[in-house]
């Protein structure tokens, strides 16, 4: 069972810094927001964006989204980190949108050696990201850009390796979190935005 948009917006959806967006291009790019039941396990309410960036109009607005509702001004970060995978569909267009450069945080085993490695859970398992050990100089500031927060811990993972990597968190960018999982909790008091929010 797919819920359509109207079934999204009665079960909860929450405009957080969509608002930054005219009313017609809001609805437009929740209407193409999809969620599947027991995936990827029983009891999951999984949260689709794949079809908003297979769709150009509506990624065009998911990424003038992102770009206009960021919680930090623009010169306080130098990079936009994407987490695998589809942070890297949403953080590689508005760092190009923004002159920014690209970092990868990448599942393990992806990358070549030396890499930065950090350990989190998931809300159904446990997981590790990467980064590449010489990829970000020393104080340099990054923007971290995710599709989703549920639990947080994909974020903090990554706001970690920033850090071992003796560069700075400047904030967080999500386009959707999951309510009820207390995600942002995890991250402190870093700025952080979010576009929509939509029940666990």
């Amino acid at each position: 069972m797919v819920l359509d948009s109207a079934d999204l917006t009665n079960s909860g959806l929450r405009i957080e810094r969509l608002d930054a967006l005219d009313q017609s291009d809001a609805d437009y790019l929740v209407s193409k927001i999809r969620t599947i039941p027991d995936f990827p396990a029983k009891g999951i309410m999984f949260r689709d964006f794949i079809p908003a960036m297979s769709d150009p109009k509506a990624f065009a607005i998911l990424i003038e989204a992102l770009k206009k509702s960021i919680p930090v001004d623009p010169d306080s970060f130098d990079y936009v980190g994407g987490l695998e995978a589809r942070g890297f569909l949403a953080g590689a267009p508005l760092a190009v949108s923004m002159e920014k450069g690209f970092v990868a945080f990448r599942k393990a085993g992806k990358l070549p050696p030396p890499t930065l490695k950090r350990e989190y859970d998931l809300e159904y398992g446990q997981a590790s990201v990467e980064i590449e050990k010489n990829i970000l100089p020393k104080g340099a500031r990054v923007l971290i850009v995710d599709d989703l927060i549920a639990t947080g811990g994909t974020a903090q993972a990554a706001a970690e390796l920033v850090e071992d990597a003796g560069a700075e968190v400047a904030g967080f960018a999500f386009v959707m979190e999951l309510d009820g999982l207390d995600g942002r909790g995890k991250l402190g008091n870093y700025p952080t935005s979010v576009l929509i929010g939509l029940p666990a």
